[in-house]
């Protein structure tokens, strides 16, 4: 039987490149995202064209309601979930210094990039591990997609940097939860992704780049992730749980 991934925010930009690379790989999808169906269709034809099953779960991540809506969905067109990779996060609608911002910007995005990944994270893990229980070979694993912000301080969106960091505690936490069950859970820090996130402050980033911010003298792509998360899932990285896997073309590398 094909094994199953939840992608939360998986019909565009890091979201959709690491959904072509699970299909890539052999999973059935169910792609989560907030926007109608009949927006998404023709993308989730792109992805149906790896030759799987590919089902949309619409649906605020940030909405607790809406978590046993989308998971009753997969329950219902597959009966199993193999892998969760909790992607779905926003940027603060406006950046504000950390002096001026505010309280709706501030539960705005905790809810999104947070809140509301710990506790799709939680129901998920309960589920797996009663499929665990009933089959002592099924297999299970979390990804959770962070940044760099996570250790990064950018005091123009203190919000996401304190959202992004409270992912990285979150996924010691499952990972020390879920090792009894033999379920590994995984962090993947992003660095500056070309995506709809990064797309007004592209022409900031190109002249960054130019003058050395990373490295490796480009951005990063959603494909750059996809191809990070295929390798987790294919077992890669069997011994592995726990920990940060950095994609930031050497951004965070300190030198002198």
């Amino acid at each position: 039987m094909k094994k199953v991934a939840l992608i939360t925010g998986g019909s565009r930009g890091i979201g959709l490149g690491i959904a072509h690379a699970l299909a890539d790989l052999g999973f059935n999808l169910a792609i989560n995202g907030m926007r109608p169906a009949s927006d998404v269709e023709a993308t989730l034809d792109t992805l149906r064209q790896h030759g799987h099953k590919v089902i949309y779960c619409q649906g605020n991540i940030a909405s607790l309601s809406d978590h046993a809506h989308i998971l009753h969905a997969i329950k219902s067109d597959f009966g199993q979930l193999n892998l969760l990779v909790n992607n779905a996060g926003v940027a603060p609608k406006v950046r504000l210094d950390i002096l001026q911002t505010t309280v709706e910007s501030f539960d705005h995005v905790m809810n999104t990039n947070l809140r509301g990944p710990f506790f799709m994270t939680q129901s998920v893990a309960n589920w797996m591990i009663e499929q665990k229980e009933k089959n002592y070979d099924f297999q299970a694993q979390i990804i959770n997609i962070s940044s760099i912000s996570a250790t990064v301080a950018s005091t123009m969106r203190g919000e996401y940097c304190i959202s992004k960091s409270g992912i990285s505690m979150m996924t010691q936490l499952f990972a020390v939860r879920m090792a009894k069950h033999d379920i590994p859970v995984y962090e993947i820090r992003p660095g500056i992704i070309k995506s709809d996130m990064t797309a007004g402050v592209k022409e900031k980033y190109d002249t960054l780049i130019a003058d050395g911010l990373t490295l490796q003298p480009r951005w990063g792509t959603p494909e750059d992730i996809g191809l990070a998360v295929k390798a987790l899932a294919n077992g890669a990285f069997p011994y592995s749980t726990g920990h940060v896997f950095m994609l930031d073309g050497g951004l965070t590398i300190s030198k002198l």
